[in-house]
């Protein structure tokens, strides 16, 4: 599902217009992402959390030469499914 999809279905779901759907959404990525940028976790209990994770500096290889890099550490943005979530992947309830 892309983002038109998840709008059109938003719409649906919500008997509301497409246009308040994408605001919606919209808005809804805008505040995870502003949440994240500030080091805090979104948690919506049953369905996941949202949060930073940080990767430490490493050393890589370029497979095209396999001559060695470093990588820089970096904060990278991650998902962890809550209990909810993946019950209704795996077909059972919670």
């Amino acid at each position: 599902m892309n983002r038109k999809e998840l709008v059109e279905a938003l719409s649906k779901k919500t008997d509301s217009t497409k246009a308040d759907a994408e605001r919606n959404v919209a808005a809804l990525i805008e505040i995870v992402t502003k949440t994240l940028k500030k080091g805090d976790n979104v948690a919506l209990v049953g369905f996941g959390t949202f949060e930073v994770r940080k990767r430490a500096a490493r050393t890589g290889r370029n497979p095209q030469t396999g001559a060695t890099l470093k990588i820089k550490a970096a904060k990278v943005p991650a998902f962890k499914a809550g209990a909810g979530l993946k019950a209704a992947v795996n077909g059972g309830k919670k």
